[in-house]
């Protein structure tokens, strides 16, 4: 099952994005905003990761294609705990033509309608390196998200330590921002 936002879908992704995902694994600009730590990664590695992906894991990654058909990133709702209801979100936007134009704000809105509203889910988390501004004025000042922390010293890029910034947020805020904004009043 796909999931329409406003400009993007999320949808299952399939053995023909891989070449593309693989060119964004070992760009070195994307992965400076990203946590996590990232090695080369090769055809073989990018096959065996896909290899891996399944409906029934805790961990669900999504192709995000944007309205004109393409494929511009990945977002994914990983470490679900169906339990307390709660998951953690992560995005990235691939080809830097793209950033800046709401593809960002529409995928963590139709993430957040599909976690929430769909999915049942409680509360989403995610964790932002503090040098990554636009990233967090779209979470925070587009997005509803707040800051609930600042874990200090916790990455090392470009031979420098930064703060990692975490963000939450719940069903009720999620839910009180669309009341707010309208931001999914066309669709009723």
């Amino acid at each position: 099952m796909n999931y329409h936002g406003k400009r993007i879908t999320l949808r299952a992704i399939e053995q023909s994005d891989l070449e593309l995902l693989q060119q964004w694994s070992n760009d070195r600009s994307i992965n400076y905003q990203l946590g996590g730590w990232h090695f080369p990664s090769s055809k073989r590695d990018q096959q065996k990761w896909f290899d891996s992906l399944s409906v029934h894991s805790n961990d669900q990654r999504f192709a995000i294609q944007s309205d004109y058909g393409d494929l511009i990133g990945m977002a994914n709702l990983v470490s679900i705990n169906w339990k307390d209801g709660n998951a953690i979100h992560g995005m990235l936007l691939g080809d830097t033509e793209n950033r800046g134009k709401g593809y960002g704000v529409d995928t963590i809105m139709t993430i957040g309608k599909y976690a929430f509203e769909e999915l049942g889910l409680k509360r989403l988390d995610t964790t932002i390196i503090a040098y990554n501004e636009a990233s967090l004025g779209v979470y925070m000042n587009k997005c509803g998200w707040k800051q609930e922390g600042i874990k200090k010293d916790y990455y090392f890029r470009k031979n420098k330590r930064w703060d990692q910034v975490i963000l939450g947020i719940t069903a009720e805020d999620y839910a009180a921002l669309v009341n707010e904004n309208g931001y999914w009043a066309d669709e009723a």
